[in-house]
């Protein structure tokens, strides 16, 4: 394990934060609010720790898939443990572990809240709130790839732990190029967004936060009614949008340099536009005698799938009044997710087809033993590895959904509520139904079952394993404290 290294990008990370921290700094000053200097403390506070760790850039750069992922788990869990601090200081979140929820939620964006009143915060905590959906949906250390040149040639295994989806490669063949494209492309689409929701008459204040929710596909709203109270223009936009951001960015790189056709052929997208589509019509119909127009019913149709399969997590109504058929759909979309290499969680839609593939390919095998059929996926053949790693995935994944709902189950609350709760968590959604739904939060639960979702939460964002490879001990074997316990051999004395 090259410590050295992890030192010196949670270094880095720690000192990005601090910048990012002048942000709210400036807001606080625009609007005079003496709540903005605990955020200015902890922007110092992060310079000098961040100085102390990343000061001194190690001799040997070398590092491989344990320190990547080792790396940005804890560069995670740093940025929410100091990004919670001004909560605390300040006020607006007294209590430590619901300010480290509310972070933590905020940077997976997963936007499931603890507040019940999110209209009593600072400007400058709401400016933080959402600010951290947007840095949490491409990643930090993405962004700190794409200005910094790390060095060391092993930059990939970053990028592989931080970004979602079942692979991550190299758009063109240096990483940080990679990432200075997905960087500029999303800031170009955020600025976008901008601009169409202050023609739509919002102030930029609020333009600005609710594009930094729909870019990085997180829900923290500004208004306790969530969407409920806005234009349908604006949430025609953000419908859109958040759709947008859902989609693999290797599709805008193939738009950006005019290759149309290979854009097109991404069997992802197509499918996931297919199953968007599908959905809508499906709940538009299911609930058209809920709402006075047609119109409307397709509009909140089409709001609330686009939220919950890019699992932004926004809402524009309660959608657990709605009919159980359109609530099983919200679900489903809720695990399917968005598309490999957005900023969307869930189980990814690339993901999903090629399971189905799998099974198609096992039926034709029993019909037929001796035939030999390759699995394709965008016109090409899918390698065993691949399809082992998603059936790893989906092992553990169920594994850690099966035990989360187990262990917050000991709060006493019903089944929907904390199968829900963790599938909101888990797949980085929001909210659930029942007790967590659209209208409610997550504050009822107890501290310990904050901790279990919050390690859900940072599961969900990071693919799982960063977090496994975390928090198991065969990752730290290595290390001197490991290093004296004896280890016992077959050939020793009375064994």
């Amino acid at each position: 394990m090259n410590y050295a290294v992890i030192r010196y990008i949670l270094g880095l990370v720690i000192l990005f934060e601090g910048a990012f921290l002048s942000l709210p700094c400036m807001v606080a000053l625009i609007y005079r609010e003496a709540r903005g200097i605990p955020f200015f403390a902890v922007m110092l506070l992060c310079f000098f720790v961040g100085f102390l760790l990343s000061h001194k850039k190690p001799q040997n750069m070398q590092y491989y898939a344990k320190e990547g992922f080792v790396a940005v788990a804890l560069s995670w869990i740093l940025l929410s443990f100091f990004g919670c601090l001004p909560f605390v200081f300040n006020g607006d979140i007294p209590s430590f572990t619901d300010a480290m929820f509310e972070m933590i939620s905020g940077f997976t964006t997963t936007g499931a809240s603890i507040l019940s009143d999110v209209e009593v915060l600072a400007k400058c905590s709401l400016f933080w709130r959402s600010f951290s959906h947007w840095i949490g949906g491409m990643g930090v250390l993405v962004f700190i790839l794409a200005i910094l040149p790390m060095g060391g040639g092993q930059n990939l295994h970053l990028m592989k732990a931080e970004s979602p989806g079942p692979s991550v490669g190299k758009l063109v063949p240096k990483v940080r190029q990679t990432a200075k494209i997905l960087y500029g492309i999303y800031c170009f689409m955020t600025l976008i967004e901008i601009i169409l929701l202050m023609f739509g008459g919002l102030p930029l204040f609020d333009s600005m936060l609710l594009s930094f929710g729909s870019a990085g596909t997180g829900s923290f709203s500004i208004l306790n009614s969530g969407f409920a109270d806005y234009s349908p223009y604006i949430q025609y936009t953000v419908t859109v949008f958040m759709i947008l951001f859902g989609i693999n960015f290797n599709v805008y790189y193939f738009i950006l340099i005019r290759k149309f056709k290979d854009a097109w052929k991404f069997e992802e997208l197509k499918y996931y536009l297919f199953v968007i589509a599908a959905a809508v019509l499906c709940i538009t119909y299911n609930i058209r005698d809920l709402f006075p127009t047609l119109e409307s019913a397709f509009r909140h149709a089409s709001f609330q799938v686009g939220s919950i399969i890019t699992t932004t997590g926004y809402s524009s109504v309660d959608f657990n009044v709605w009919p159980e058929f359109s609530k099983v759909i919200l679900v489903m979309l809720m695990f399917i997710g968005a598309c490999a290499g957005s900023t969307g969680g869930g189980i990814k839609v690339s993901r999903v087809i090629l399971m189905l593939k799998t099974v198609k390919k096992e039926m034709y095998f029993y019909i037929h033993p001796r035939s030999i059929r390759k699995i394709k996926f965008n016109q090409h053949v899918v390698e065993h590895e691949v399809i082992r790693s998603i059936n790893i995935f989906l092992i553990t994944y169920m594994m850690i959904l099966a035990f989360s709902t187990l262990l917050i189950a000991l709060d006493g609350f019903d089944l929907i509520t904390d199968f829900t709760a963790v599938a909101a968590t888990l797949n980085n959604i929001g909210p659930g139904l029942e007790l967590v739904g659209p209208t409610s939060n997550f504050g009822m639960f107890s501290d310990f079952s904050k901790v279990v979702l919050m390690f859900d939460m940072l599961a969900g964002r990071l693919e799982l394993f960063p977090m496994l490879v975390l928090i198991s001990p065969i990752t730290w074997r290595d290390t001197k404290v490991f290093k004296k316990i004896p280890k016992y051999r077959k050939n020793s004395p009375g064994v």
